[in-house]
């Protein structure tokens, strides 16, 4: 067990930061969305969690992401934590204004 760690398992020295965002896709966020999402927040040294409606997943989990049920014109927070956390809601708000690369036509 690492003692650094609060009893939440979240290092204390990093500050979490926050976004509101909204899906802007014409398909929200579903399943091949989601896991453009997934597969881009591991890319960081973050803890990654994504809210919609009081309720919050990991930005790791496809199917916790669908279940958001983040139609075309949610809003929706990002919330991570840890030293890639700005890094990560940059690149994770940047993948939703670019519409997860899909041709929306």
């Amino acid at each position: 067990m690492n003692d650094s760690k609060n009893p939440a398992g979240e290092d204390a020295t990093f500050e979490t930061v926050r976004r509101q965002v909204t899906i802007i896709n014409s398909r929200g966020l579903h399943a091949r969305a989601a896991a453009k999402f997934a597969s881009t927040a591991g890319n960081f040294e973050a803890k990654i969690l994504v809210s919609r409606n009081e309720q919050t997943v990991s930005g790791l989990s496809i199917m916790g992401l669908m279940m958001l049920a983040a139609a075309p014109g949610s809003d929706i927070e990002l919330a991570a934590t840890g030293a890639d956390a700005d890094a990560a809601i940059e690149a994770l708000a940047t993948l939703i204004a670019d519409k997860f690369h899909e041709d929306d036509q």
